[in-house]
């Protein structure tokens, strides 16, 4: 003998026992743990490098498009900082496996920015950043 059940009396029969089993048990697809990415890993130079260059690249165009330079280096180290704290958890491979203090890593970064802008794009950095980047350089080569 055939039951002929339409989808709409067989989805208002098992819809709501389904529903209250999946609220008592807690068992839904949105709590399942993501496993991809669980451990960091710390940034390398390879990353760093991309980082700074996509950085100075930012500050390059930004600043032949009007925008004042400050303002400009603020949005490429915050980003540098927020991609190495977001996917490396705050560490450097360089310095070991511990998190960096975000003051540092912003320091780092615009250090690294500013260098990496200077050689690609030298008329975007202004003359007085320069000079005092060129300055700082030299004493850490003595």
């Amino acid at each position: 003998m055939f039951i002929n059940l339409s989808s709409n009396k067989f989805f208002k029969i098992l819809g709501l026992p389904i529903f209250l089993y999946l609220t008592f048990f807690d068992i839904t697809i949105l709590k399942k743990e993501i496993k991809a990415n669980k451990k960091l890993q710390p940034a390398t130079e390879q990353d760093l490098y991309l980082y700074k260059g996509m950085g100075a690249s930012y500050l390059c165009i930004a600043s032949k498009a009007g925008i004042e330079f400050p303002k400009a280096l603020g949005v490429a180290t915050a980003t540098y900082v927020q991609v190495v704290e977001g996917k490396h958890g705050g560490a450097v491979k360089e310095l070991g496996d511990d998190k960096l203090e975000r003051e540092k890593l912003f320091a780092g970064a615009e250090f690294q920015i500013v260098t990496t802008a200077i050689q690609y794009c030298p008329d975007s950095v202004p003359k007085e950043v320069s000079k005092k980047v060129t300055k700082i350089l030299k004493e850490n080569k003595k």
